[in-house]
């Protein structure tokens, strides 16, 4: 096979033939329900949930009431990404999302990696929500004295490591009833769960409970998920206006000061939580056959539902922030604690009512969207040919649907939460800089047929480098310190937390006996982390204390390769952008894609090396299935042949 053959592309209008083939003969074909109402409420249902009751909770603890800026630069981010969605599913109205639209735009195996990129994105999301929604639900049950036993509310990895984590801070003296909450339900749930040998059998059942539950509606039909959808909407858009209004009355705007109390990067710091808060926007474009007129109500679904959100997210930001002091944010369930903190004990179980609805209503749009990817990948052969079996009855991808139900139940027992969202976020943003991408490829060439919507052009020839150039400055005037600490790969302090986990037991003894030694009084605390933390207020002290500490530099600090791998993500980030400033100059591209890519790959670059690593592991997975498979079984290598 050659090179070449592996960028053979489908064009938009061999696509719409075999749409229209399909719906003539009614063979493969998806029966035609949504309007523009029905897609903008598939948006909210998508984008308005762990984000608003979990995820919120940390990127304010982190950025302070600041973190309204990180949303709105994430809803500025999806929104010019969601520029390059609309004009894509208008010029090819179909399902796929940015699997189809890369076929069309960059070849055959570019569109095998966006797809298997997206396989990753929607089963990775939806363990994230299933795991979500069973920590709200069975917080809602311990509110009713309904407790489950924490080794099948809990997830095996969180469980394994907290477990160690405690164990860790208990040997420096920490007590358990000392430890965080969530670290006392792990050391429980691994200590009480039944074993056969040495394995603990711990396993988050409430999570598998609702997606079967919802396999089983998005397998019924279209309809009965657009209805199911639409009613969960209205209750979680009336319960966070109604928390809205209550809210405000004990706002307190001295909570609002400092309003960015960690500076620029604590409000990055967020960048992964807050924008997994705005995935699913783009599985509103996997339902494009299902649209009464997809060129006209797609483009207007998806740009209203980020609108909306986008408003919701940084009034409830603002509410919050001023409700309680940021620093108290840093939980689980945000809105549930700042009316439990303000004695509002009604409104706590509202907020846990409508948060399990939330979850569920996420969930429903997600498993909607992987079955609809992996029937449009089967249609062209890249899949084996009964993922794209559609039920004669209920007119849905049938078998398609049952597999993702099982992708997705079986890691949701055992993954934990961190790992699975920030998995998700960069499988996600790599869609989201291919579909920019696309639009700036397909941009100049003249024998593309156009759809209905365009992204408006503003040539970017000049406007790119002068923007750089404003970086540039900003970063070696404002914040010079931290770019040549960059540039210089100066070594980093780590943090009390992360010193004592690394100790082992004669290490806890050694460094716990010289800081008692240092300071008398401190004899009567026997927690090390404690000990520690009271240095670290002002970083020059804790940075001498450390210092002094008897133990080897690498348990201190960070330095060398081992930091640097952390800044890979970032030089990648500013090499392409360098490449995209000359491409932009010579080819005079869209302003508004171009920007959708940069900023995307942007919040790329701010996760960390090991979600690049273990994303990268995936993609070299699927390499591997499309030389073994999908490549021989291409419909556009049989054509070809």
């Amino acid at each position: 096979m050659a090179f070449i053959d592996l960028f053979r592309k489908k064009t938009v209008q061999d696509i719409l033939k075999q749409v229209e083939k399909n719906e003539a003969d009614g063979h493969n074909a998806l029966g035609k329900h949504l309007t523009t109402r029905d897609l903008t409420a598939f948006g909210i249902a998508a984008i308005v949930g762990a984000g608003i009751f979990s995820t919120i909770g940390k990127a304010s603890a982190d950025g302070g009431p600041a973190v309204i800026f990180l949303f709105l630069f994430t809803a500025l981010a999806c929104g010019f990404a969601a520029f390059a969605y609309a004009e894509f599913a208008s010029m090819v109205p179909v399902s796929g999302s940015a699997y189809t639209y890369s076929y069309v735009a960059f070849g055959e195996i570019i569109a095998w990696i966006i797809g298997w990129a997206l396989i990753m994105e929607y089963a990775i999301g939806n363990i994230t929500v299933a795991i979500s929604w069973s920590d709200y639900f069975t917080g809602l049950l311990d509110s009713m004295n309904i407790h489950l036993p924490e080794y099948v509310q809990m997830d095996y990895l969180t469980a394994s490591n907290g477990f160690k984590d405690a164990t860790a801070l208990m040997q420096g003296g920490k007590t358990f009833e000392n430890l965080s909450a969530g670290l006392q339900s792990a050391y429980t749930a691994w200590t009480t769960a039944p074993t056969i040998g040495s394995f603990h059998l711990v396993a988050d059942l409430p999570a598998l409970f609702i997606i079967i539950l919802i396999t089983a509606l998005v397998y019924r039909g279209m309809k009965e998920s657009r209805n199911a959808s639409n009613l969960m909407v209205v209750v979680k858009l009336c319960i966070i206006l109604l928390v809205i209004a209550v809210g405000v009355f004990y706002v307190d705007t001295a909570n609002w000061h400092p309003f960015a109390p960690n500076g620029v990067s604590g409000v990055l710091k967020g960048v992964s939580a807050v924008f997994f808060a705005y995935i699913g926007f783009d599985a509103i474009s996997t339902t494009a056959e299902e649209c009464k007129n997809p060129q006209r109500d797609l483009p207007r679904g998806m740009m209203w539902a980020i609108i909306i959100c986008t408003i919701l997210y940084v009034v409830i930001a603002l509410v919050l922030t001023g409700m309680v002091n940021y620093a108290d944010l840093n939980v689980g369930d945000p809105l549930a604690f700042v009316f439990d903190k303000l004695n509002l004990k009604w409104m706590s179980g509202i907020i846990a009512v409508s948060a399990v609805v939330a979850m569920a209503s996420v969930l429903l749009v997600f498993q909607m969207g992987q079955p609809r990817i992996w029937m449009s990948m089967s249609r062209d052969g890249l899949l084996p040919k009964r993922f794209s079996k559609v039920h004669p009855v209920y007119k849905t991808p049938s078998y398609a649907t049952i597999v993702t139900g099982f992708v997705v139940a079986i890691p949701a027992l055992f993954l934990n939460l961190t790992m699975v969202t920030d998995l998700c976020s960069i499988g996600t943003l790599f869609a989201f800089v291919l579909v920019c991408a696309g639009v700036l490829v397909l941009q100049n060439q003249p024998n593309i047929p156009r759809g209905k919507f365009k992204t408006p052009y503003i040539n970017s020839k000049y406007i790119v480098p002068m923007l750089l150039l404003a970086g540039l400055s900003f970063a070696f005037t404002y914040n010079k310190q931290a770019t040549m600490a960059f540039l210089t790969n100066q070594k980093q302090v780590n943090s009390p937390e992360d010193i004592v986990t690394s100790l082992d037991q004669s290490q806890t003894k050694v460094v716990y006996e010289f800081l008692i030694f240092k300071n008398e009084n401190d004899a009567v605390n026997s927690d090390l982390e404690a000990l520690l933390s009271k240095y670290n207020t002002d970083e020059t002290t804790y940075k001498s204390v450390v210092d002094s500490l008897p133990i080897d530099e690498s348990l201190k600090y960070q330095s060398g390769f081992n930091l640097f791998k952390h800044k890979i993500p970032m030089w990648i980030f500013l090499i392409v952008l360098l490449g995209l400033t000359v491409w932009s100059f010579r080819q005079n591209l869209s302003l508004i894609p171009l920007l959708g890519l940069v900023s995307c790959l942007y919040m790329m670059a701010e996760l960390s090396v090991w979600n690049w690593i273990y994303f990268t592991c995936w993609l070299l997975i699927g390499l591997v299935i499309y030389f073994g498979f999908s490549r021989k079984n291409s419909k556009l290598n049989r054509s070809e042949a």
